[in-house]
């Protein structure tokens, strides 16, 4: 499955409201039957300004719980919760959800980036070279 470009997605969406089949839109724009399902149904919730981040939206533990326990606890379906709360995949919310199971029901942040490793220069691994000589 390839990525889609914003105006992949608009395009997409427009030829879809112009008629195109969904068999059609999955060979043309080469993504499968759920994509373009699920691309669709975001759009028409939340328009085309959810298309628009450019940054991957940050979700703090409190959303992220909320959002679960609507799926987990009050058993609404997993594609409608992530349509919904307007995320850019239902894959995302499947992670959470195994993620949460997974830590015992707890939410636990992601760590991001490189671990902080200390910087050992030429002058002191020259000097610890001499002090064990």
């Amino acid at each position: 499955m390839s990525k889609l470009s914003y105006e992949d997605k608009v395009n997409l969406y427009k030829d879809r409201k112009k008629g195109m089949s969904y068999s059609s839109l999955c060979s043309k724009y080469n993504v499968n039957h759920a994509v373009v399902e699920y691309l669709i149904s975001l759009i028409n919730k939340h328009g085309y300004k959810i298309l628009k981040s450019k940054n991957n939206k940050k979700y703090s533990k409190e959303e992220k719980e909320r959002i679960i326990k609507r799926v987990l606890y009050n058993h609404e379906s997993l594609i409608s919760v992530a349509i919904d709360e307007g995320l850019l995949s239902k894959g995302m919310l499947s992670t959470w959800i195994s993620k949460y199971k997974e830590n015992g029901y707890n939410i636990v942040e992601r760590k991001r980036g490189r671990s902080a490793m200390p910087k050992v220069t030429k002058k002191k691994k020259q000097i610890k070279k001499k002090s064990n000589d």
